[in-house]
């Protein structure tokens, strides 16, 4: 599948269920694992899986095959692989302590996307993340 295609699905995805702070980064020249990942952040718990289940469902919609979502349990942190495009949906303290733009972030793809899709999701001063596992 070309990979615009797939990103803009991606993208209409996680618009559709009013995720925050999407960021696209173009990884081809750090792996050969997959192309892009999308980084983006929603407000709760629940959120974070209403997210991850509306990018499966529209890679499902596209025939991907081998789609997996890893995370859903706790909500929290929630990454969604669809071969050429890996999804990581996050909680904004989350986000923040682990910083994935650092890591894949020297190439970011200039996508269009809604003025509410670009606003960062606020972080919770009683939950901020002390880099716990639990």
């Amino acid at each position: 599948m070309d990979i615009q295609k797939l990103q803009r699905a991606v993208i209409d995805a996680l618009e559709d269920v009013k995720a925050q702070d999407i960021k696209v980064f173009n990884t081809t020249h750090l792996t050969s694992l997959f192309d892009r990942v999308v980084i983006a952040s929603a407000t709760s718990n629940r959120q974070t899986r209403a997210l991850a289940s509306s990018v499966a469902d529209r890679g499902r919609a596209l025939s991907l095959s081998g789609i997996t979502i890893e995370g859903e349990d706790t909500g929290e942190w929630v990454v969604v692989d669809l071969g050429d495009v890996v999804v990581h949906i996050m909680q904004p303290a989350i986000r923040q302590y682990y910083n994935l733009e650092e890591i894949w972030g020297d190439k970011p793809v200039r996508v269009k996307l809604l003025p509410e899709s670009t606003r960062p999701a606020p972080i919770a001063s009683d939950s901020a993340y002390d880099g716990t596992d639990y």
